[in-house]
């Protein structure tokens, strides 16, 4: 007799009484080509560059839709393994370019039985526990960024982007409520793209962009520029750059706000999870003056994607958000007491992302998330530490969070945007790049909390013996811009003499 997963077979589906037995083997399969496809791949991302990689996944993938199917087995160990090989995995201690972590493999469990169950989070009939749930965990959340005030709230959001258009948007809806036709946005050179992709979207005015000189927003610009500023406005300060891991600020910034009566929206994208550790939570000082905070827990969290919140520091901030679909939040079902679920969010659809963060917060506790974010926080300290004693590699700085900016001593930029692409093509190392100082350098964004000392030192060398065979095998070229002898910030000024 077939089994269920013949290509003849009608489909089977993941819910019911009968959902977990048709997945059980399905899984199996999945798990078994996820093993080997990491094992082929043999690095944290297939060598060969983006041709490379696309000629081979197309050899393996096709036909992606063929006159007659393959089977599910045959499907999900053929793209599984395929799309396992071709990947960037962050769980491979070389893999550290990017804000993109190893999620927990229980967050990943959770989210199976998200995928599963498949409630959407736009009616309580679709939904009823994960509403439940959703409510419990926002609240505690909300009452993590707000813990002295009575009734803050919380959102899940798809992350800091659609948080900061959020955090716009309100501002926007709270000056047209005081009759102002719109709001001055205020932000740091260093703040998130999506700050201006949102103003653009909301047909906001550009953004009154200001420099930060050594990678933060200081108060004294930000009072500068708001005393020039006839209207209501809303300052967006930064807790955790993209590029530096910097933190702005936050309590001079907010004690400015407060004096020109603006408001403050924290990007805490990144920052936000040192909320977690007694160690680290003083840097987000200054967070519980902002009127809305948005924290990505795929970032700092170890949660698979999407896991981004928003904080605000009372529940009717968000009324703006209210709207009306008479076939998911009826007025008299809302009367009668089904909660109304479409003010919160923009999106209609939308997973129940709460119950990996649930599952994550239930397993964990704040102690255990504090000792994850505590790790990779030491990580960081210890990687500076060894780039300093490197006799081929400069420091930028001291890392604030888990970001550390280095580059090979004496090379130009273009030498090093050639290093940082011999090591990725090779499928040996995948670091970061970003502009800081006038100066291009590797990043390293450390969210792997089992990396171990050895790997970070192996990593090193790699990068500087890297270095040195791209300089030697580059011809000359005028275009290429020497080294401008400026010491980085905080940087290794020993070797300098100063």
């Amino acid at each position: 007799m077939p089994t269920p997963n013949d290509p003849g077979d009608p489909p089977a589906l993941a819910g019911g009484a009968v959902g977990p037995s048709q997945l059980r083997p399905l899984i199996d399969t999945v798990l078994g080509a996820l093993a080997q496809g990491a094992t082929a791949r043999g690095g944290p991302i297939p060598a060969g560059g983006p041709r490379s990689v696309a000629d081979r996944l197309r050899a393996q993938a096709a036909p992606v839709l063929p006159a007659n199917g393959t089977g599910a087995q045959d499907a999900l160990r053929t793209l599984v393994r395929a799309v396992t090989e071709g990947s960037a995995d962050p769980a491979e201690p070389y893999c550290a370019a990017h804000l993109h972590c190893p999620p927990l493999a229980l967050a990943v469990a959770a989210d199976l039985a998200a995928s599963a169950l498949n409630p959407s989070m736009d009616s309580w009939d679709q939904a009823p526990a994960a509403t439940a749930l959703e409510v419990e965990t926002t609240a505690a959340f909300a009452a993590l960024v707000y813990p002295d005030l009575p009734q803050p709230d919380c959102l899940v959001t798809t992350g800091g982007s659609e948080s900061n258009q959020l955090g716009l948007l309100l501002a926007r809806e709270r000056a047209r409520a005081c009759g102002a036709p719109a709001v001055h946005i205020v932000c740091g050179d260093n703040a998130h793209h999506s700050v201006h992709r949102a103003a653009w979207l909301l047909g906001l005015p550009e953004p009154h962009t200001l420099p930060t000189h050594d990678g933060t927003l200081h108060p004294a610009t930000v009072d500068r520029a708001l005393a020039e500023l006839h209207g209501p406005a809303l300052v967006v300060a930064t807790a955790g750059t993209t590029d530096t891991g910097a933190i702005d600020p936050l309590p001079g910034i907010a004690e400015v706000t407060t004096a020109h009566d603006a408001e403050l929206h924290i990007d805490a994208s990144y920052g936000g999870s040192l909320l977690f550790s007694r160690h680290h939570r003083d840097l987000l000082n200054g967070l519980q003056s902002a009127t809305s905070v948005g924290i990505d827990l795929h970032k700092l969290g170890w949660q698979p994607i999407a896991a981004g919140l928003l904080a605000v520091p009372d529940t009717t901030a968000l009324r703006p958000l209210a709207t009306n679909a008479d076939y998911l939040n009826a007025h008299d079902d809302v009367e009668a007491g089904f909660p109304d679920l479409l003010g919160r969010s923009l999106r209609t659809t939308r997973r129940p992302d709460i119950l990996k963060i649930a599952v994550t917060l239930r397993a964990l506790g704040r102690d255990g998330m504090a000792q994850l974010v505590e790790n990779v926080c030491q990580q960081a300290q210890r990687l500076a530490d060894l780039i300093e004693a490197h006799p081929d590699l400069t420091l930028y700085a001291r890392p604030t969070i888990t970001t550390v900016l280095f580059r090979p001593s004496g090379a130009t930029d273009t030498e090093l945007a050639a290093t940082r692409r011999a090591l990725v093509t090779s499928g040996t190392a995948v670091l970061g790049r970003t502009h800081a100082a006038g100066r291009l350098w590797l990043k390293a964004t450390l969210l792997n909390p089992t990396t171990e000392p050895t790997d970070f030192t192996a990593l090193l060398d790699l990068v500087a013996r890297t270095a040195r065979d791209t300089r030697t095998s580059r011809p000359p070229s005028n275009s290429q811009q020497p080294s401008t002898g400026q010491d980085p910030p905080g940087g290794n000024a020993s070797r300098t003499g100063q």
